[in-house]
């Protein structure tokens, strides 16, 4: 998974179809104008104005570089939940194993979900791009819900925190795309 985000990465960077037209937009007024019509105005400058390749790109360039940092975070979750599968204190609890299996598994959908979306934003398929983000905005839901099912669980603070950027990471990603609509 990590070799595909490089090479997504990679190909936005060089993508001849995303860069953005002679129109003498300057990049900063560009992300910042997308930006505005986003939940989260913050997270999404920051983000994109820390990535290189967003002095390049149009309006779903930017989606398409926000839908990969979802992607990034995915799939650090899930790796991060793996690892706590293996560690110490989760190896004799098969309940909590079971769980932390399970929402491993959730945030790699998610990672799916919005790769899905890149491939939709590049053929201009707003409408399956919405969908798929949607989805990886909610897969995180399924894996709070089965600590809920268990009261002698806790949903650890670290796997709320992530949840949480996912999910603002995800309404960026809507929020640029509904922008997209009204271009």
């Amino acid at each position: 998974m990590a070799s595909t985000i490089f090479f997504f990465l990679l190909s936005l960077t060089f993508s001849n179809h995303l860069l953005v037209s002679a129109s003498g937009r300057d990049t900063t007024d560009l992300i910042q104008k997308t930006c505005q019509n986003t939940k989260h105005y913050d997270l999404c400058v920051f983000s994109l104005e820390s990535n290189p390749a967003s002095s390049h790109m149009d309006t779903k360039g930017l989606a398409q570089i926000m839908a990969g940092i979802g992607m990034a975070n995915a799939t650090a979750t899930s790796s991060y939940l793996t690892s706590q599968l293996l560690s110490s204190s989760a190896s004799n609890d098969t309940v909590l194993k079971k769980i932390l299996k399970g929402c491993a598994d959730k945030y790699t959908y998610a990672g799916d979900a919005l790769q899905s979306s890149v491939q939709d934003l590049a053929t201009e398929n707003y409408d399956y791009a919405y969908m798929h983000i949607s989805a990886a905005s909610d897969y995180p839901n399924a894996c709070h819900n089965a600590f809920r099912n268990y009261p002698g669980l806790v949903y650890p603070l670290e796997i709320a925190r992530r949840e949480e950027g996912l999910k603002q990471i995800c309404d960026v990603v809507l929020g640029i795309i509904d922008h997209i609509g009204f271009q």
